[in-house]
Protein backbone atom coordinates (compact mmCIF):
# COMPACT_ATOMS: atom_id res chain seq x y z
CA UNK A 1 0.00 0.00 0.00
CA UNK A 2 2.86 2.38 0.74
CA UNK A 3 4.46 1.82 -2.66
CA UNK A 4 1.36 2.96 -4.59
CA UNK A 5 1.25 6.54 -3.12
CA UNK A 6 4.98 6.85 -3.67
CA UNK A 7 4.59 5.87 -7.33
CA UNK A 8 1.75 8.39 -7.79
CA UNK A 9 3.81 11.14 -6.21
CA UNK A 10 6.75 10.35 -8.49
CA UNK A 11 4.46 10.44 -11.54
CA UNK A 12 3.15 13.86 -10.54
CA UNK A 13 6.69 15.18 -10.15
CA UNK A 14 7.67 13.92 -13.59
CA UNK A 15 4.57 15.49 -15.15
CA UNK A 16 5.33 18.77 -13.39
CA UNK A 17 8.89 18.77 -14.71
CA UNK A 18 7.83 17.98 -18.25
CA UNK A 19 4.93 20.43 -18.48
CA UNK A 20 6.96 23.70 -18.73
CA UNK A 21 9.04 22.38 -21.62
CA UNK A 22 5.94 21.26 -23.53
CA UNK A 23 3.66 24.08 -22.37
CA UNK A 24 3.01 25.37 -25.89
CA UNK A 25 4.39 25.74 -29.38
CA UNK A 26 3.62 29.10 -30.95
CA UNK A 27 4.27 27.82 -34.47
CA UNK A 28 1.73 25.01 -34.16
CA UNK A 29 -0.72 27.24 -32.35
CA UNK A 30 -0.70 29.94 -35.05
CA UNK A 31 -0.56 27.27 -37.75
CA UNK A 32 -4.20 26.50 -37.01
CA UNK A 33 -5.20 29.96 -38.27
CA UNK A 34 -4.47 30.78 -41.91
CA UNK A 35 -5.05 34.50 -41.31
CA UNK A 36 -1.77 34.66 -39.37
CA UNK A 37 0.43 32.60 -41.70
CA UNK A 38 2.64 35.57 -42.60
CA UNK A 39 3.12 36.59 -38.98
CA UNK A 40 3.80 32.96 -38.05
CA UNK A 41 6.38 32.65 -40.84
CA UNK A 42 8.15 35.82 -39.69
CA UNK A 43 8.44 34.45 -36.15
CA UNK A 44 10.13 31.32 -37.51
CA UNK A 45 12.44 33.19 -39.92
CA UNK A 46 13.74 35.49 -37.21
CA UNK A 47 14.04 32.52 -34.77
CA UNK A 48 11.87 34.41 -32.35
CA UNK A 49 9.49 31.44 -32.19
CA UNK A 50 12.21 29.39 -30.46
CA UNK A 51 12.55 32.00 -27.71
CA UNK A 52 8.80 32.22 -27.29
CA UNK A 53 8.53 28.45 -26.86
CA UNK A 54 11.15 28.53 -24.09
CA UNK A 55 8.96 30.84 -22.02
CA UNK A 56 6.37 29.58 -19.54
CA UNK A 57 4.13 32.66 -19.44
CA UNK A 58 3.70 34.93 -22.42
CA UNK A 59 1.27 36.97 -24.50
CA UNK A 60 1.58 37.37 -28.28
CA UNK A 61 -0.03 40.29 -30.10
CA UNK A 62 -0.52 38.92 -33.61
CA UNK A 63 -1.46 40.78 -36.80
CA UNK A 64 -3.22 39.24 -39.77
CA UNK A 65 -1.64 38.75 -43.20
CA UNK A 66 -2.74 42.15 -44.50
CA UNK A 67 -1.13 44.07 -41.63
CA UNK A 68 1.97 41.84 -41.48
CA UNK A 69 3.18 43.27 -44.80
CA UNK A 70 4.44 46.34 -42.92
CA UNK A 71 6.80 44.12 -40.92
CA UNK A 72 7.88 42.08 -43.95
CA UNK A 73 9.08 45.24 -45.72
CA UNK A 74 11.57 46.04 -42.92
CA UNK A 75 15.21 44.85 -42.83
CA UNK A 76 15.67 41.46 -41.20
CA UNK A 77 17.34 42.80 -38.04
CA UNK A 78 14.57 45.39 -37.60
CA UNK A 79 11.93 42.73 -38.23
CA UNK A 80 13.12 40.80 -35.19
CA UNK A 81 13.00 43.90 -33.00
CA UNK A 82 9.51 44.86 -34.13
CA UNK A 83 8.22 41.31 -33.71
CA UNK A 84 9.69 41.11 -30.20
CA UNK A 85 7.63 44.22 -29.39
CA UNK A 86 4.56 42.05 -29.95
CA UNK A 87 5.59 39.54 -27.28
CA UNK A 88 4.61 40.55 -23.73
CA UNK A 89 6.43 38.79 -20.87
CA UNK A 90 3.28 38.00 -18.91
CA UNK A 91 -0.10 36.42 -19.39
CA UNK A 92 -2.87 38.80 -20.47
CA UNK A 93 -6.28 37.92 -21.80
CA UNK A 94 -9.21 40.22 -22.43
CA UNK A 95 -10.55 39.82 -18.89
CA UNK A 96 -7.22 40.65 -17.24
CA UNK A 97 -6.67 43.68 -19.49
CA UNK A 98 -10.16 44.97 -18.76
CA UNK A 99 -9.54 44.74 -15.02
CA UNK A 100 -6.39 46.90 -15.02
CA UNK A 101 -6.68 49.81 -12.61
CA UNK A 102 -6.80 53.30 -14.08
CA UNK A 103 -7.30 51.58 -17.45
CA UNK A 104 -3.66 52.15 -18.44
CA UNK A 105 -0.33 50.45 -17.74
CA UNK A 106 3.11 49.70 -19.16
CA UNK A 107 3.80 46.18 -20.42
CA UNK A 108 7.31 44.72 -20.65
CA UNK A 109 8.12 43.09 -23.97
CA UNK A 110 10.74 40.62 -25.15
CA UNK A 111 12.49 43.49 -26.94
CA UNK A 112 13.15 45.10 -23.58
CA UNK A 113 14.63 41.89 -22.16
CA UNK A 114 16.99 41.60 -25.15
CA UNK A 115 19.01 44.58 -23.90
CA UNK A 116 18.90 46.28 -27.32
CA UNK A 117 16.10 48.70 -26.50
CA UNK A 118 16.88 52.29 -25.53
CA UNK A 119 14.89 54.61 -23.28
CA UNK A 120 11.32 53.25 -23.11
CA UNK A 121 11.44 51.63 -26.52
CA UNK A 122 11.01 48.12 -25.10
CA UNK A 123 7.75 48.87 -23.29
CA UNK A 124 4.16 48.90 -24.52
CA UNK A 125 1.58 51.43 -23.42
CA UNK A 126 -1.82 49.82 -22.94
CA UNK A 127 -4.87 52.01 -22.50
CA UNK A 128 -8.57 51.26 -22.25
CA UNK A 129 -10.38 54.25 -23.61
CA UNK A 130 -13.61 55.64 -22.25
CA UNK A 131 -15.50 54.04 -25.13
CA UNK A 132 -14.20 50.62 -24.07
CA UNK A 133 -11.72 50.22 -26.93
CA UNK A 134 -8.35 48.75 -25.88
CA UNK A 135 -5.33 50.17 -27.69
CA UNK A 136 -1.60 49.43 -27.67
CA UNK A 137 1.35 51.55 -28.66
CA UNK A 138 5.02 52.10 -28.01
CA UNK A 139 5.87 53.74 -24.68
CA UNK A 140 8.33 56.04 -26.44
CA UNK A 141 7.38 59.71 -25.93
CA UNK A 142 5.19 60.93 -28.75
CA UNK A 143 4.54 57.45 -30.16
CA UNK A 144 0.96 56.88 -31.38
CA UNK A 145 -1.35 54.33 -29.73
CA UNK A 146 -3.24 53.19 -32.79
CA UNK A 147 -3.06 49.39 -32.57
CA UNK A 148 -6.48 48.29 -31.36
CA UNK A 149 -7.24 44.89 -29.93
CA UNK A 150 -9.49 42.98 -32.30
CA UNK A 151 -10.14 39.67 -30.53
CA UNK A 152 -8.68 36.81 -28.56
CA UNK A 153 -7.28 34.16 -30.91
CA UNK A 154 -6.22 31.46 -28.46
CA UNK A 155 -5.32 31.11 -24.80
CA UNK A 156 -4.00 28.52 -22.37
CA UNK A 157 -4.24 30.03 -18.91
CA UNK A 158 -1.82 30.93 -17.56
CA UNK A 159 0.84 30.01 -20.06
CA UNK A 160 0.09 31.70 -23.35
CA UNK A 161 -2.44 34.12 -24.75
CA UNK A 162 -2.66 35.15 -28.41
CA UNK A 163 -4.49 38.40 -29.08
CA UNK A 164 -5.12 39.91 -32.50
CA UNK A 165 -4.30 43.62 -32.88
CA UNK A 166 -5.25 45.82 -35.82
CA UNK A 167 -1.79 47.20 -36.75
CA UNK A 168 1.90 46.46 -36.13
CA UNK A 169 3.57 48.35 -33.27
CA UNK A 170 6.76 49.94 -34.60
CA UNK A 171 8.64 52.03 -32.00
CA UNK A 172 9.97 55.37 -33.32
CA UNK A 173 13.69 55.15 -34.05
CA UNK A 174 13.89 51.35 -33.96
CA UNK A 175 15.40 51.39 -37.46
CA UNK A 176 17.93 54.07 -36.47
CA UNK A 177 19.07 52.04 -33.46
CA UNK A 178 19.75 49.12 -35.77
CA UNK A 179 22.01 51.24 -37.94
CA UNK A 180 23.83 52.82 -34.99
CA UNK A 181 26.68 50.34 -35.39
CA UNK A 182 27.52 51.59 -38.88
CA UNK A 183 29.54 54.74 -38.00
CA UNK A 184 32.25 53.02 -35.89
CA UNK A 185 33.45 50.81 -38.78
CA UNK A 186 33.33 53.87 -41.04
CA UNK A 187 35.53 55.82 -38.63
CA UNK A 188 37.95 52.92 -38.42
CA UNK A 189 38.16 52.82 -42.18
CA UNK A 190 38.83 56.54 -42.51
CA UNK A 191 41.26 56.71 -39.59
CA UNK A 192 44.12 54.90 -41.39
CA UNK A 193 43.58 57.05 -44.48
CA UNK A 194 45.52 60.12 -43.21
CA UNK A 195 48.47 57.91 -42.24
CA UNK A 196 49.30 56.79 -45.79
CA UNK A 197 48.74 60.32 -47.08
CA UNK A 198 51.14 61.69 -44.43
CA UNK A 199 53.74 59.09 -45.29
CA UNK A 200 53.26 60.00 -48.90
CA UNK A 201 53.98 63.62 -48.11
CA UNK A 202 57.05 62.64 -46.12
CA UNK A 203 58.17 60.43 -48.97
CA UNK A 204 57.70 63.32 -51.34
CA UNK A 205 59.74 65.60 -49.06
CA UNK A 206 62.46 62.94 -48.75
CA UNK A 207 62.47 62.50 -52.49
CA UNK A 208 62.71 66.25 -53.01
CA UNK A 209 65.49 66.68 -50.41
CA UNK A 210 68.28 65.00 -52.42
CA UNK A 211 67.04 66.63 -55.61
CA UNK A 212 68.45 70.13 -54.89
CA UNK A 213 71.91 68.61 -54.16
CA UNK A 214 72.60 67.20 -57.61
CA UNK A 215 70.92 70.12 -59.35
CA UNK A 216 73.08 72.72 -57.54
CA UNK A 217 76.33 70.68 -57.79
CA UNK A 218 76.39 70.19 -61.57
CA UNK A 219 79.62 72.31 -61.77
CA UNK A 220 83.03 70.69 -61.38
CA UNK A 221 83.71 72.54 -58.14
CA UNK A 222 80.42 71.42 -56.67
CA UNK A 223 81.09 67.80 -57.65
CA UNK A 224 84.67 67.84 -56.23
CA UNK A 225 83.72 69.45 -52.96
CA UNK A 226 81.74 66.49 -51.57
CA UNK A 227 84.45 64.07 -52.82
CA UNK A 228 87.33 65.94 -51.10
CA UNK A 229 85.40 66.78 -47.96
CA UNK A 230 85.26 63.23 -46.59
CA UNK A 231 89.04 62.77 -47.16
CA UNK A 232 90.32 65.36 -44.71
CA UNK A 233 87.44 64.69 -42.37
CA UNK A 234 88.42 61.02 -42.09
CA UNK A 235 92.21 61.10 -42.43
CA UNK A 236 93.08 64.50 -40.97
CA UNK A 237 91.77 64.42 -37.42
CA UNK A 238 91.77 60.67 -37.02
CA UNK A 239 95.31 59.70 -38.18
CA UNK A 240 97.57 62.77 -38.44
CA UNK A 241 95.81 65.40 -36.42
CA UNK A 242 97.19 66.67 -33.13
CA UNK A 243 94.17 65.51 -31.19
CA UNK A 244 94.76 61.81 -31.94
CA UNK A 245 98.55 61.28 -32.26
CA UNK A 246 99.93 64.35 -30.46
CA UNK A 247 98.65 64.03 -26.94
CA UNK A 248 97.88 60.34 -27.01
CA UNK A 249 101.23 58.94 -28.34
CA UNK A 250 104.01 61.60 -28.48
CA UNK A 251 102.82 64.20 -26.00
CA UNK A 252 104.65 64.91 -22.79
CA UNK A 253 101.88 63.48 -20.68
CA UNK A 254 102.17 60.03 -22.27
CA UNK A 255 105.87 59.47 -23.15
CA UNK A 256 107.77 61.99 -20.98
CA UNK A 257 106.77 61.84 -17.37
CA UNK A 258 104.34 58.99 -17.54
CA UNK A 259 106.68 56.43 -19.14
CA UNK A 260 110.16 57.43 -17.81
CA UNK A 261 109.34 58.49 -14.26
CA UNK A 262 107.96 55.15 -13.13
CA UNK A 263 110.88 53.32 -14.80
CA UNK A 264 113.54 55.27 -12.79
CA UNK A 265 111.60 54.73 -9.59
CA UNK A 266 111.49 50.99 -10.30
CA UNK A 267 115.31 50.84 -10.69
CA UNK A 268 115.77 52.83 -7.49
CA UNK A 269 113.53 50.40 -5.65
CA UNK A 270 115.22 47.28 -7.10
CA UNK A 271 118.82 48.32 -6.16
CA UNK A 272 118.38 48.35 -2.38
CA UNK A 273 116.46 45.10 -2.45
CA UNK A 274 119.37 43.27 -4.26
CA UNK A 275 122.15 44.55 -1.93
CA UNK A 276 120.21 43.71 1.22
CA UNK A 277 119.56 40.14 0.06
CA UNK A 278 123.26 39.64 -0.69
CA UNK A 279 124.31 40.87 2.74
CA UNK A 280 121.82 38.50 4.43
CA UNK A 281 123.13 35.50 2.47
CA UNK A 282 126.77 36.40 3.17
CA UNK A 283 126.09 36.84 6.88
CA UNK A 284 124.34 33.47 7.06
CA UNK A 285 127.30 31.77 5.33
CA UNK A 286 129.85 33.27 7.73
CA UNK A 287 127.74 32.12 10.68
CA UNK A 288 127.66 28.56 9.42
CA UNK A 289 131.43 28.50 8.78
CA UNK A 290 132.09 29.82 12.33
CA UNK A 291 129.79 27.14 13.80
CA UNK A 292 131.60 24.38 11.95
CA UNK A 293 134.97 25.67 13.09
CA UNK A 294 133.83 25.67 16.70
CA UNK A 295 132.58 22.08 16.50
CA UNK A 296 135.80 20.89 14.95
Amino acid sequence: MASRPAAIALLLVLVGLASPAAAFNITRLLGEFSDFSTFNSLLSQTKLAEEINRRQTITVLAVDNGAAGVISSLPSDVQRKVLSMHVVLDYYDTAKLGAIKNHTTLLTTMFQSSGKATDRMGFLNFTKRSDGVMVFGSAQPGAPKNSQMVKSVASRPYNISVLQVSAPIVPPGVGDSADSGAPPPHNKATAPAPAPSTKGKKGAKDAEAPAPGPSSDDDDTGADAPADAPGPAADGPTADGPTADGPAADGPTADGPAADAPASSDHAADAPEGSTAGRVVAGAGLGIVALLMTII
